[in-house]
C-alpha cells in the first residue's frame, strides 16, 4: 500500500510545481517565505520525493530535475502574466540538487543492514 503512495507523491509535487510556475501570477500560492526560498524549497521537496520513490534511478532523476528546472521556467513564456528568468531557474536547480542529495542520503541509510546492539 505504501509503495503506490510513494510513487504518486513526486508526480503530485511535479504537477503542483508546474501549476505554481505556469499559472497566472494571481493564482500562484503565497506564504510568508521569500519567493526564492519557495522556489528552492518546492524543487527540493519534489526532488527528494522522486529520489526516494525511485532509488535505483536517482542519477536519472537528478539529471532530469536539473534540466527540468530550466524547462519548467521556460514554460512561463506561455503565461502573459509571468516571465522566465535564468536566476529563478538556477535557484530551482539548486533546490533540486539539495533534494536529490537529501534523498540519496536517506536511501543510503535505508540500504544499511540493521545492526543488533
Amino acid at each position: 500500500m505504501t509503495r503506490p503512495i510513494l510513487k504518486t507523491l513526486p508526480w503530485l509535487a511535479l504537477a503542483f510545481v508546474v501549476f505554481a510556475t505556469v499559472s497566472p501570477i494571481d493564482l500562484r500560492p503565497h506564504d510568508f517565505m521569500p519567493v526564492n526560498v519557495d522556489r528552492a524549497g518546492a524543487f527540493a521537496v519534489m526532488a527528494f520525493l522522486f529520489v526516494i520513490a525511485y532509488p535505483r534511478h536517482w542519477k536519472l532523476c537528478a539529471v532530469l530535475l536539473l534540466i527540468g528546472a530550466g524547462g519548467i521556467e521556460l514554460l512561463q513564456f506561455l503565461s502573459p502574466s509571468r516571465h522566465a528568468n535564468a536566476d529563478d531557474a538556477l535557484i530551482k536547480a539548486a533546490g533540486a540538487a539539495i533534494g536529490c542529495i537529501g534523498g540519496w542520503g536517506v536511501n543510503r541509510l535505508r540500504e544499511r543492514p540493521a545492526t543488533l546492539s
